[in-house]
């Protein structure tokens, strides 16, 4: 409802809005989202259409001007990142409505004031910051993915057995969303560095 309020406002840009409306339906009301009771891979896929494509179109549509948003907003995301990936925790929200929605509310609203930073740059230092940190937020994806994908053991039990309606073991589905999170959710983080050295590149040259 609020992002469809926002569509009234002028200044709003519309096409980062749909993006973020389009994204957050995908995640929450299309069939993904039910999907991911079943397969890791759908929940992995789930979290990077949060963190990579809703968090970076709110940014753009409506940015936050908080202080110290762009170090909180990078560790907040990681620390959840992390802590999603630990069974222990993992166990805690598929058996608790509570946890699991402060988890995703929390990846996503770190992920908004993350990205509003890294949108927000007006110094030079800050725009190689920024870089800096998109590439360590990348690194820390490939890193649980890679474990996720050479891990020899099943580390989500709550999917044993859920996964065979879709012809794929627990521990193959596992492997599979550590390839997802290694492999396409490196391609918009590398978009994003790409955009913002250029971005860099232009403004130098034309000082």
């Amino acid at each position: 409802m609020a992002l469809g309020l926002a569509f009234l406002r002028r200044d709003v840009p519309r096409g980062p809005a749909a993006l973020a409306a389009a994204a957050l339906f995908v995640a929450f009301v299309s069939p993904l989202c039910a999907l991911t009771v079943a397969l890791f891979s759908a929940r992995g896929l789930h979290h990077l259409v949060l963190v990579l494509v809703a968090a970076p179109a709110l940014a753009l549509a409506f940015p936050l001007r908080l202080p110290f948003a762009r170090m909180g907003g990078f560790l907040g995301l990681s620390l959840l990142l992390w802590l999603w990936h630990l069974p222990a925790a993992y166990t805690l929200a598929w058996n608790s409505h509570a946890a699991y929605w402060l988890m995703q509310a929390g990846l996503l609203g770190s992920g908004f004031a993350f990205w509003s930073s890294v949108f927000r740059v007006e110094r030079p230092v800050e725009r190689v910051a920024s870089v800096g940190l998109v590439l360590a937020l990348a690194g820390q994806m490939g890193l649980i993915g890679a474990i996720l994908t050479f891990s020899p053991r099943l580390l989500y039990l709550q999917h044993l057995g859920a996964t065979d309606a879709y012809g794929v073991s627990a521990l193959a589905d596992q492997q599979l969303a550590g390839l997802i999170m290694w492999v396409p959710g490196m391609l918009p983080l590398a978009l994003i560095g790409a955009l913002l050295l250029r971005r860099g590149w232009r403004e130098a040259s034309v000082a």
